[in-house]
């Protein structure tokens, strides 16, 4: 089938007014993909992103059809095998020159920079707080979208407005915070921390509508709500493990990159299934090759 696009971690084929994205078990670190695959990560990101499109649909709408091989096209049922729970056909949209980051907590860049200015991507944030602090009210931190290799840089919303215009920014703005409060409620009832979140969108004759992934391991930071303490770098259900690891190495995170060693591919597996199994309650087949 025609490849359309090869990121990070999705090969995306073209169908047409349709899209195939395929999500491969690659992960990727600070912009860059690694040489070791995560085995099962692909069905995991799938399965939950299934789930939360459909949770989301009374907020917005989005670019899934269906995950149910099926009833994809006929040139796609002889791969049959490979796409079975990694894959999703979806409308084709134009996607949005931005990412459109949430944040309920303060950590990562967002802790580092608050410490140096008191505000993070200039927006004013409360005095006195420490690292891992909740925010009662989330912030929206738009960002550019590098390509693979680059990184990407925030920026203000008037420079999103500069890009996608007005009234499409704001909604965007409107519909990353909606999803963001009703994924955080529905996750701490479920013993999970949703630290921040990535969305992406995109747009079909005009309308404004969620794409890609949704509230993944990899675009997302999960936490266990029980071990949970303010003022300390929390356990995690997401990538963040993988990067803590890479920090370790005082890798600069430019080629060549380091290959993941098997106890960090394990804990790896483990922690994004944990974050399905507690959110999404998945069938087992989600889990390994």
């Amino acid at each position: 089938m025609p490849l359309f696009k090869r990121g990070k971690v999705r090969d995306i084929y073209n169908l047409g007014d349709r899209l195939l994205m395929v999500a491969s078990d690659r992960i990727s670190c600070f912009d860059v993909v690694l040489p070791t695959e995560i085995p099962g990560k692909g069905k995991i990101l799938t399965a939950l992103s299934a789930y939360w499109f459909g949770v989301m649909e009374e907020i917005t709408s989005h670019h899934l059809i269906t995950t149910e091989v099926a009833k994809f096209p006929a040139a796609c049922q002889r791969y049959r095998d490979q796409l079975e729970a990694r894959s999703m056909l979806v409308q084709k949209a134009v996607p949005a020159p931005v990412e459109c980051i949430v944040r309920g907590y303060l950590f990562g860049s967002a802790w580092k920079e608050y410490r140096e200015q008191g505000r993070v991507c200039n927006i004013p944030v409360p005095p006195g707080l420490v690292e891992a602090s909740r925010l009662e009210e989330p912030i929206f931190t738009p960002s550019t979208k590098a390509p693979v290799g680059e990184h990407d840089e925030n920026i203000a919303f008037a420079d999103m407005i500069e890009l996608v215009g007005t009234e499409r920014a704001k909604k965007m703005r409107d519909i990353s915070l909606a999803v963001y409060l009703r994924a955080r409620e529905m996750a701490e009832a479920k013993g999970i921390i949703i630290a921040d979140t990535k969305l992406e969108f995109g747009f079909i004759e005009g309308e404004v509508i969620l794409i890609d992934e949704l509230l993944t391991p990899d675009s997302s930071r999960f936490w266990p709500a029980d071990l949970y303490q303010p003022g300390k770098a929390p356990e995690s259900f997401d990538k963040q493990y993988v990067r803590d690891y890479l920090l370790s190495l005082n890798w600069d995170t430019r080629p060549p990159v380091p290959t993941l060693p098997p106890e960090v591919v394990q804990q790896t597996q483990e922690k994004y299934a944990e974050a399905l199994r507690r959110l999404a309650a998945p069938p087992a087949r989600c889990f390994g090759r």
